[in-house]
């Protein structure tokens, strides 16, 4: 392979874990350590959480992340090894995330926006079942979901939660995404729906006194929200490489065949 095709500088990110802080150590004595803003590859070193944390961080900027297994789950992360890095990096397969944009308004008036690189999700935060109505591009289609959650998932997040709650698996570069309930009560057969990736999606919180709702972009948490509205962001990007051996829709397609 061609040296000059290689990736010459190399950023290394670690979980706070030990397993996770040692392979950092030894990956930066073998290849070297540069900063994360002058890298041309950040290599996230943990599970998926942690690698969710590193692809939020680095929508927009122009840089790949290649993550390595060093966590407790590692369906986004290649095989730990430590030969042949730089090689393995440039032949691995890119694929682009476009996360979600989650905005969100309180019962106080306060207003925020957040990514997600899984899902947003929405829960009740007390005892009594959560009341939304859901509009998508401004046409109201459910005027009542009473349950313990709702979401909206990428691609990306198809087989994290929104699998759990038997949610669809959808292949990364599918122009869909899932929107999925949790634990729905009334209307009690209704199991989702798969959506364009170019809707708009709004839920707004009824009965929020009585019964509150917290919102959730994969890991950051607004709480007593009223009305949360999610599309998918077509400008801000982040990139994720997997060894070509082992590509998403491979994985994609093991996970649909597993039983």
């Amino acid at each position: 392979m061609d040296t000059a095709a290689l990736p010459q500088s190399l950023a290394f990110v670690a979980a706070d874990n030990e397993d996770a802080s040692d392979a950092a150590k030894r990956l930066s004595a073998l290849y070297g350590q540069e900063r994360v803003e002058d890298a041309d590859t950040i290599v996230a070193l943990g599970g998926d959480g942690f690698m969710l944390q590193t692809l939020r961080e680095n929508i927009g900027k122009g840089r790949q992340i290649y993550g390595m297994n060093r966590g407790t789950v590692g369906f986004l992360m290649n095989e730990y090894r430590e030969e042949n890095l730089r090689e393995r990096i440039a032949a691995a397969t890119l694929d682009t995330i476009r996360p979600l944009i989650m905005e969100t308004v309180t019962d106080s008036g306060e207003t925020g926006t957040d990514f997600a690189i899984n899902e947003v999700a929405l829960f009740r935060q007390s005892a009594q079942a959560a009341r939304l109505r859901i509009t998508i591009d401004d046409h109201v289609r459910l005027d009542e979901l009473v349950c313990d959650g709702v979401m909206v998932a990428t691609p990306a997040g198809s087989t994290a939660y929104n699998l759990s709650a038997h949610g669809p698996i959808l292949p990364l570069d599918a122009p869909l995404l899932a929107l999925t309930p949790v634990s729905p009560f009334r209307p009690r057969r209704w199991r989702g729906a798969l959506l364009s990736n170019q809707a708009k999606v709004r839920f707004d919180v009824l009965e929020q006194e009585k019964r509150p709702v917290n919102a959730v972009a994969d890991h950051k948490e607004v709480r007593s929200v009223v009305s949360v509205t999610v599309s998918e962001s077509h400008s801000q990007t982040v990139g994720i490489l997997f060894d070509a051996s082992h590509s998403w829709n491979e994985r994609i397609l093991a996970e649909q065949f597993r039983y």
